[in-house]
């Protein structure tokens, strides 16, 4: 094998390793918002606000059968009433938000459904903190809220305020929602979260899997690599 021969395999070795490896990367980094939600009014203290939420299908297994949500301050339970859910679910209020729910949805298909808040607070922004679970009892939970634009692997779902009208008020306050102690919270939610069934995977954990899965992928492409070229360079230097 002459010289010219020799570069342009290593080349060509070079550039799988770095596409490969890129690959991997783009597959290891955080996740895209996975549940959303947008709003009729998207205004401080706008009343009677439809907010519409679409929580993604992750699952090969098994559909998704409920969504419970922790309502951020300055929206009460009893100030949420369902507007629009898939067939059979049924909204319930919880002491710190709601949960909707029923039959499990076909495996791959997507939750959405909308609810009417009676008003919405004076803030810049409100996190919905969306906990899904499954028919097989599989929970993922999209509960983290960005601050100073970092990237978060788990978002919750985010709606972003315009400055109040003109002249708008707050109406008579309800109580702002309050988590209940029987319940063992998250290490990530300061609200209250539901304990995750015996078995249950939470999205913390399969990032933890993902993450040690990329690092092993990475290390043999490497190695591989690393291997090829010495393979080449002791028969350049036998030839």
């Amino acid at each position: 094998m002459n010289g010219s021969h020799i570069r342009l395999h290593l080349r060509r070795l070079a550039f799988a390793a770095v596409v490969a490896v890129a690959a991997v990367g783009v597959a290891a980094g955080p996740a895209s918002a996975h549940a959303e939600v947008t709003a009729s009014d998207p205004r401080a203290l706008a009343e009677n606000v439809t907010l519409s939420f679409t929580s993604e299908a992750e699952s090969d297994t098994a559909g998704i059968a409920e969504l419970r949500v922790v309502l951020p301050k300055g929206i009460a339970p009893d100030a949420v009433t369902l507007k629009d859910a898939p067939k059979e679910w049924k909204l319930t209020a919880t002491p710190d938000g709601y949960a909707i729910g029923g039959p499990a949805l076909a495996t791959g298909t997507d939750a959405a459904y909308s609810i009417t808040v009676r008003q919405l607070p004076d803030e810049k922004s409100l996190a919905f903190k969306t906990l899904e679970t499954y028919g097989d009892g599989q929970i993922s939970r999209w509960i983290e809220v960005p601050t100073s634009g970092e990237k978060v692997d788990n978002p919750a779902p985010l709606l972003e305020l315009k400055a109040a009208a003109p002249g708008a008020k707050p109406i008579v306050p309800s109580p702002s929602p309050s988590p209940d102690p029987s319940i063992v919270p998250s290490a990530q939610v300061s609200e209250a979260t539901p304990p995750a069934p015996v078995g249950a995977t939470s999205a913390e954990e399969a990032g933890s899997s993902t993450g040690s899965v990329v690092g092993v992928a990475a290390a043999v492409l490497l190695l591989g690599a690393a291997g090829a070229f010495w393979w080449v360079r002791r028969n350049r230097s036998g030839a």
